[in-house]
């Protein structure tokens, strides 16, 4: 496979389109008029000296590489695969993909390097043989909150944007560091970062205007380092917007390209800027198999990947008490898959906390959610959460321990209907019905009553199923993926028909994904996507502490054990925790068992009392319960409530890794886990410390690819008829 690549500003020498502007007489008395000069003369001579003026360069460059892209279309070389541009190469790649005509891209660009060479107060700096994280971790480090980087040029050259005063600053502390520090001495300003703000709404002025359409080939955003969604114009306008305060994101589109198959770079243009940068990505990219990456791509549902805007049907599910971290959240969004913060058991400060950093480290509108557990004692929990997800713009939640929707619920799924995204666990039939079925009329009625609904968004509420996306939780469920797959599937299938939906709800699989032999049953058995857990737990980003997990990557699959579920404990419900190494189940199954043949504390006999004190809650009965600070007469229940701080102090001692208490450590955790260590053995992931989110999905994706090759192929040699000796 072939991409075309288009060089921005920094590529532009005199002499550049030598035997073009003659070649196409038309298109340069075309941009001569809308210049008011002659852009040959200014390419080839430069009489002035002028061609590197931000406002003169970039029509040119953006003439020349059009130019050079009309020639080798005239030579008869095929069409390439994809295409994509450095910053103002953008727009050669939109023009490629005919998104829109020649005239209109130079306006655009003639209004963009105007702009641009207005701009003042700021400075730029290349930073060469240090890699990104390490730079940004210096930044922050070092009290220069200022600098952002500009252009990820490969995976160690970076540039960065800010306050000339912080850019002199970074100078010695990054040459410290080993690296070659570079000031751009012909820059007037903080290109590609946030201090570009003000040239975005005359931008948007001047895009306003221009006749946009769809891309005919595969553009690669920079902001996003993903393809423009096919039919949606209006990212044209927003991506190039972004563009002018986000970073060049150039070595992730090219590591997507090389993960697509892309095997032949052609740089359109001027120089070999680009070709010198592609050339060192790939040094230091190993392209996965391309076979294995193309179908891995397809798995799932196609409308999954384009509505959330993800390159694959895989999602990193929330785990509670932010497990699922930010970290966690941001290295999934970045490397295109969806990842949901995992919101619950947190306080709201911290969970607006939270959302706010993803959305600064996203900012390229990369996918990302929130969970949304279910608080039926305290309804306005619920709505706290979804007042805070809106206000920020986040548009997708994960629904956990909902036995039906809630007011909260379905007031984020109708406040703007066609953006916001609901998927919803569920792991029965019954409960997926009322997901499956329009929002309930009479929780409808009140939301707009109370003005938290608008009268068009509750007008949508009658032709639109609660949730986009049903997750079936296979561990959770009745029988295993085998039977409650199928089962929501046609009964999903059933209530789309008779309600009619123009968009049909879409049904996923979560529980018991760890390994590709697993994610591929899920695929085969009718999943449009995927959702993993407990694998992420053990990852570099995962929130909790580091000693939880050196244990976590050495469990097997019989290494986990039921316990009781602390927000549910006088109801009997269980969680599947780590057995291993830990004595949390042992301890929280029997307070359960004590709490029910016992009407209060003083019932239990004295010596066991006294043990559990010791040994469990570290502290008296008494002390807990005045830690409470509740008042409860009833002493049943108010047993069941210190009890229930057993379980919420056990998941406390087990994120902060207080090793002196890891005999109480709480770790919610199924087999899957132990499945993943059992196939990672051997490799580099088996540390945990080599562990990356992302990193997971792919291999679990991919690896789900090569099994179902294997079997279908194994299927279709089965099939043949034995050949006659």
């Amino acid at each position: 496979m072939k991409a075309c690549v288009f060089p921005g500003q920094g590529a532009q020498a005199v002499g550049m389109g030598a035997g073009l502007f003659a070649r196409y007489p038309e298109i340069t008395a075309l941009a001569d008029e809308i210049l008011g000069y002659s852009v040959a003369e200014l390419c080839l001579q430069d009489p002035e000296g002028r061609l590197h003026q931000t406002q003169l360069t970039q029509p040119a460059l953006y003439t020349v590489n059009a130019l050079s892209y009309r020639s080798r279309c005239d030579s008869g070389a095929p069409p390439p695969d994809f295409l994509a541009g450095h910053s103002l190469g953008e727009y050669n790649a939109l023009l490629a993909a005919e998104a829109f005509d020649f005239a209109t891209g130079l306006r655009l660009v003639q209004r963009r390097g105007e702009l641009m060479s207005g701009a003042s107060g700021g400075g730029m700096a290349a930073v060469l043989g240090c890699d990104a994280e390490t730079v940004e971790e210096i930044l922050r480090g070092n009290g220069l909150p200022g600098l952002d980087v500009a252009n990820y040029n490969t995976p160690s050259q970076v540039v960065l944007s800010g306050p000339l005063d912080e850019i002199a600053r970074a100078e010695d502390l990054l040459v410290d560091a080993g690296a070659t520090y570079i000031p751009l001495k012909n820059v007037s300003a903080a290109f590609h970062s946030r201090y570009m703000e003000a040239l975005v709404p005359p931008l948007g002025e001047a895009l306003d205007g221009a006749e946009l359409r769809p891309p005919k080939i595969p553009v690669i955003s920079n902001v996003s380092a993903l393809p423009y969604a096919s039919g949606e114009i209006h990212e044209i306008k927003e991506n190039l917007l972004r563009q002018m305060r986000q970073p060049v994101r150039w070595t992730e589109s090219i590591r997507y390209l090389l993960g697509r198959g892309v095997d032949e770079f052609e740089e359109v243009g001027p120089g070999e800027v680009l070709t010198k940068l592609v050339r060192s990505i790939r040094k230091r990219t190993k392209p996965p198999v391309t076979a294995a990456a193309a179908l891995a791509d397809r798995l799932g549902a196609e409308s999954f990947r384009r509505d959330y805007k993800v390159r694959r049907a895989c999602v990193a599910g929330a785990m509670e008490h932010g497990i699922a971290s930010q970290d966690l959240v941001v290295r999934m969004g970045r490397a295109g898959y969806l990842g949901f913060f995992g919101a619950g058991g947190l306080g709201l400060a911290e969970i607006d906390q939270s959302i706010q950093t993803i959305r600064r480290s996203l900012d390229a509108g990369e996918p990302f959610g929130v969970q949304l557990t279910s608080c039926p004692d305290d309804p306005q929990a619920e709505m706290a959460v979804v007042d805070l997800c809106l206000r920020h713009g986040v548009r997708f939640l994960e629904a956990s321990g909902f036995v039906a929707p809630s007011p909260a619920l379905i007031r984020f799924r109708l406040a703007g209907p066609a953006a916001h995204k609901v998927i919803a666990r569920v792991s029965r039939p019954d409960v997926a019905a009322a997901f499956f079925d329009p929002p309930p009329e009479g929780v409808v009625a009140e939301l707009s009553s109370a003005g938290l609904i608008s009268g068009d968004e509750a007008q949508w509420a009658v032709r639109i199923p609660t949730v986009d996306d049903v997750c079936v939780d296979a561990d959770a469920g009745i029988g295993g993926a085998a039977v409650l797959l199928p089962a929501l599937i046609r009964l999903r299938d059933d209530v789309c028909r008779r309600r009619g939906y123009d968009t049909p709800v879409r049904v996923g699989c979560m529980g018991g994904i760890g390994t590709p032999e697993a994610a591929a049953s899920a695929f085969l058995l009718g999943a449009e996507f995927i959702l993993t857990g407990s694998v992420n737990q053990c990852t570099v980003e995962a929130g909790t502490s580091d000693d939880v997990k050196e244990i976590l990557q050495t469990i097997n699959v019989q290494d986990t054990e039921s316990a009781p579920a602390g927000d549910l404990f006088e109801l009997g419900a269980k969680v599947q925790v780590l057995k291993k190494d830990v004595l949390f189940a042992a301890r929280a199954n029997r307070l359960y068992e004590l709490w029910r043949r016992h009407g209060s504390w003083d019932e239990i006999d004295a010596p066991i009392r006294a043990r559990i004190e010791r040994d469990y809650f570290g502290r008296s009965f008494e002390q807990v319960y005045e830690e409470i600070g509740t008042a409860e007469r009833d002493p049943r229940h108010r047993m069941a409530m210190v009890f229930r701080w057993y379980c919420r102090h056990a998941m406390r001692l087990a994120l902060s890794g207080v090793k002196a208490q890891r005999a109480n450590y709480q770790v919610p955790c199924e087999p899957a886990l132990g499945a993943f260590n059992q196939w990672v053995k051997g490799t580099p992931l088996e540390s945990w410390r080599s562990r990356h989110v992302d990193v997971i999905a792919d291999r679990i994706m991919e690896g789900a690819a090569e099994v179902l090759s294997r079997q279908l192929l194994r299927l279709a040699a089965a099939g043949e008829p034995e050949q006659q000796s």
